[in-house]
Formats: C-alpha cells, sequence, structure tokens
C-alpha cells in the first residue's frame, strides 16, 4: 500500500478512536459561556482535549509498548495501580455517560421513560456485544464517523453563516482555565495513553516492523487526527458562542447540542443526528468494557471467567451510573478527574522527552509532586472550599485547580539542573 494513504488510513483510524460521541456535548455548551472569548476557550479546551491526547501518541511512538510502560519508571507498583485506576474511572465514568447522553439525546425528546429504562437495556445490549465480541461493532463505528463529522460540518457552517450576531457576554472569568479543564472531561488524555497501546498492536500485524517506521506513522497520523479533532471542537465551540442567545437559561449540555442541531438542521436533521450518536455511543461503550475486561484477563492468566465476571461488573455500574442526568455524571467526574488528569499529563510529557532528562529519579520525583500538590484540587471538591482557601492561596495557580502545574516544572528542572547546566 502507498505509504501516504497509509498514513491517512491510521489518521482517520486515530480520529475514530478519540472521537467519543459524548464529548460532543462539551463544547457547544462552552461556547453559549464564553460569548466573544471563545477563542481564548478553545486555546483552552484543545491544550487538555487536543495537544495533550496527541503528545500521548508521540509518547506511544516512542515507547511502542503498553499502558503498564508509561509509569514502569515509577516503579511496577505504580504503573499496575495507575493500570487499575484508568480502566476502572474508565467504566465509572465514560462508559455510563454515553448511555445518559443517548437517553437525553435519542429517547428523552420522544418517550417518557425513566433514564434506568434506558440504562438498562443499553448495558444489557452492551455486555452482549462485548462478551460475543462481534464484528458488527467496528463496522458500525467505521461508518458512523465519517457520517457524523459530515453533519457535524454542516451544523458548524451553518451556524457560521446563519447566526444571528447576538453573541452573550463570556460568563467565565479566567476562559483559558476553564476551558482547560472541561478539555478533562473529554477522558481524551486518558485515551490516549489506552488508545496508543491499541494502535501499537495493529501495526504489529501490518508492513510496518521496524521501530522507525512505526515511530514515523504514528507521528503523521496523530497531527491527521489532532486536526481533525481541533476543526471539530473548535467549530462547535464557534457555533455555541454565535448561538447563545438563543438557548434557554441554564440549559444543559444536551440541551444546548440538541438545540443548536435544532436551529441549522431541523427537527429531521436533529432526528437523524440522535440516532447516529446514540450507536456511536454504544460503540463507544462497548469498547471500553471489551478492552477494561481485556486486560484483567490478562492479568488473571487470560481467564475467560475473569473477562466474562468483569464485563458483567462494568455493564451494572454502567446501569447504575447510566441513570443519572449528564451533567450529574460530569459533576461526578470532577473529584476523579482532579487527581488522575494532571498525572497523566506528567506522565505523557516525562515519556516524549529525550531519556537523558526522564530518568527514573525525575519520573518519581515529578509525579510525586504532582500528586501531593494536586491534593487540594481533588479535595476542593470533595469538601467545603473554605477549609482550603489558606493552602490555596499559598500554591501559585491553585485558586484555578491547577495548582500542580508549577511545583511539577520546577521539580523537573532542579532534577535536570546538572544536565542543562551542560548545554
Amino acid at each position: 500500500m502507498n505509504k501516504t494513504k497509509e498514513i491517512w488510513i491510521a489518521g482517520f483510524a486515530l480520529f475514530s478512536l478519540f472521537f467519543g460521541a459524548g464529548n460532543l456535548i462539551l463544547p457547544p455548551s462552552l461556547g453559549a459561556k464564553a460569548g466573544l472569548d471563545w477563542w481564548i476557550v478553545v486555546l483552552g479546551f484543545v491544550t487538555t482535549a487536543v495537544t495533550i491526547p496527541i503528545l500521548a501518541i508521540f509518547a506511544h511512538a516512542k515507547l511502542q509498548g503498553t499502558l503498564y510502560d508509561f509509569g514502569k519508571k515509577v516503579s511496577p507498583a505504580f504503573s499496575t495501580l495507575y493500570c487499575f485506576l484508568i480502566y476502572i474511572i474508565a467504566i465509572a465514568i465514560p462508559s455510563p455517560r454515553t448511555a445518559a447522553v443517548t437517553h437525553e439525546m435519542t429517547v428523552q425528546p420522544f418517550a417518557d421513560t425513566a433514564a434506568i429504562f434506558t440504562s438498562i437495556v443499553y448495558f444489557v445490549l452492551v455486555f452482549v456485544f462485548a462478551i460475543n465480541r462481534s464484528k458488527i461493532i467496528g463496522l458500525i463505528g467505521k461508518f458512523l464517523t465519517p457520517i457524523i463529522v459530515l453533519i457535524l460540518l454542516i451544523i458548524i457552517g451553518i451556524a457560521i453563516f446563519t447566526s444571528s450576531g447576538a453573541v452573550h457576554p463570556s460568563t467565565f472569568t479566567i476562559p483559558f482555565v476553564d476551558g482547560l479543564l472541561e478539555g478533562y472531561q473529554t477522558f481524551d488524555a486518558i485515551g490516549g495513553v489506552v488508545v496508543g497501546a491499541v494502535i501499537i498492536i495493529s501495526l504489529n500485524y501490518s508492513s510496518h516492523t521496524t521501530f522507525d517506521a512505526k515511530r514515523n506513522l504514528i507521528r503523521k497520523a496523530g497531527l491527521i487526527a489532532g486536526t481533525g479533532l481541533l476543526l471539530i471542537y473548535g467549530g462547535l465551540i464557534l457555533s455555541g458562542s454565535l448561538f447563545s442567545s438563543t438557548f434557554v437559561e441554564k440549559a444543559s449540555r444536551t440541551e444546548i447540542l440538541t438545540s443548536l442541531s435544532t436551529q441549522t438542521l431541523g427537527n429531521l436533521g436533529t432526528s437523524f443526528l440522535s440516532v447516529l450518536v446514540a450507536l456511536a455511543c454504544f460503540t463507544t461503550a462497548v469498547g471500553i468494557v471489551t478492552g477494561t475486561a481485556d486486560y484483567i484477563k490478562g492479568i488473571c492468566n487470560n481467564s475467560q471467567k475473569a473477562y466474562i465476571i468483569t464485563a458483567a461488573i462494568a455493564s451494572v455500574i454502567g446501569i447504575i451510573v447510566g441513570s443519572y442526568q449528564v451533567d450529574f455524571i460530569i459533576t461526578l467526574a470532577v473529584p476523579a478527574l482532579m487527581f488522575l488528569y494532571p498525572i497523566t499529563i506528567v506522565l505523557i510529557l516525562l515519556n516524549i522527552v529525550p531519556n537523558k532528562y526522564a530518568s527514573k529519579q525525575v519520573f518519581r520525583a515529578v509525579v510525586l509532586v504532582t500528586f501531593v500538590f494536586s491534593i487540594p484540587d481533588f479535595l476542593g471538591f470533595i469538601i467545603p472550599r473554605e477549609n482550603l482557601v489558606g493552602i490555596k492561596n499559598i500554591i501559585p495557580l491553585a485558586n484555578s485547580n491547577l495548582g500542580w502545574v508549577l511545583p511539577a516544572f520546577l521539580v523537573f528542572v532542579v532534577s535536570n539542573s546538572k544536565r542543562f547546566f551542560k548545554i
């Protein structure tokens, strides 16, 4: 196969793996709140929802291993715990969220049924497909993504050329930070460290058998996928901003996306998009449950019983959490993301820098400091924030829930001071 064609195919495949339909509810809502500051919000959002995830792919291109390899320089025990936490959060938040999005966008507008019934039917089907590992899911995914992307581009195009021009003022105090933190909710950085391993395994069965060939292909494919995500996310944030004056006050994220779709595509187009999003959400949920079950199966001597039990537990969790409203699930995810996302980001960055600047000692120091200084951000969404005012005022950027950034950077620099001095 022509190398250029292979790169583009890999790029679109990578884009499809990142492109979670549940994430579509985030950008329009951001744009509606950002108003004229939409472009600043875009910069923040794409930092954590596009740039960091693509850097994770670059890190995989360098490592060419598994998720476990991302943290093994800290210690084997840490890396094992990190992998467990990644998969636990995956089945507890983003997987159930797909059911909630499906209910609010596809079922609720047409049938007055409780979300728990949608969630039960949804995850019973997820379990059945996960156990049978049907190829239908993969085939559906390949066709769904291009169609949804085309519809989204139409929505964005119509929004840009038909908006009334009445844009609400921004409700954000620091638009860049709000965009950056909302990018956590895409789970794309976590997806990057998981998905990259899938790409590596796929390439092991292709003609790209050499280390350099796989690295070059993955890097170029990552740039293609990142560009696609930037266009979709940025376009939806802009569209939300342009139509901000038309949304109901305090509208939920799904209501804003549905309203934007209705105003640009009409009721028929919105119904079509809702069905496609529901199918895309379903394939995402099956992928998460299957991936988690595969991981547990692997550490249990390829036990099929372990696979089935894990898939069943993941589906039960999905039923319970997925019966809540999307905005509640997003709020529920914040503490976990404040704890895990900073660690994931520093692991990604440490794995892409030259090895001479990323020794085991550097890994351990930076990850430890990141963990310690992200604790106030984590606790800020669990206990009353008044109890943390003193410590947050001491730590730079802590009031923006980014208290770990400067300490982690300083520790990295200090740990490498001798090497930097030689340069």
